[in-house]
């Protein structure tokens, strides 16, 4: 028993959708935790600067177009929850981004398999 042609151009064009839209989250995803380790990179080298520094040391963080003058001990805090911010985010990400890879392997396995079995 063999599969109309239309229904199966349906399945194939169904199918290659799936696997392009994946392919596309795929390249957001991984741009966007290129981006977010980039920030975590700048938070650790500004944290390891930050703690070299004297208690006593005057410290200002920008707020708009102005600077304003912080704790040595609450800008560490607040760096410290934005890397932990950070790192969660992109461990969501790659799960995001395996699930995603998987989708689309499966989609273009799935297409492979209906050429090979010829609509049947």
């Amino acid at each position: 028993m063999s599969i109309p042609n239309e229904t199966l151009q349906k399945l194939v064009q169904e199918i290659e959708t799936q696997a392009i839209t994946a392919q596309r989250e795929i390249n957001v995803v991984k741009a966007t935790v290129a981006s977010k380790q980039r920030d975590m990179r700048m938070l650790e080298l500004t944290t390891t600067e930050i703690k070299q520094l004297s208690k006593d040391t005057k410290v200002y963080e920008g707020v708009g177009k102005m600077f304003m003058f912080a704790p040595v001990d609450s800008v560490q805090k607040r760096l410290a929850s934005e890397t932990a911010e950070l790192k969660s985010d992109v461990s969501n990400l790659n799960k995001k981004l395996h699930y995603l890879e998987t989708t689309h392997k499966n989609s273009r396995e799935h297409i492979d398999q209906i050429f090979k079995s010829g609509g049947r």
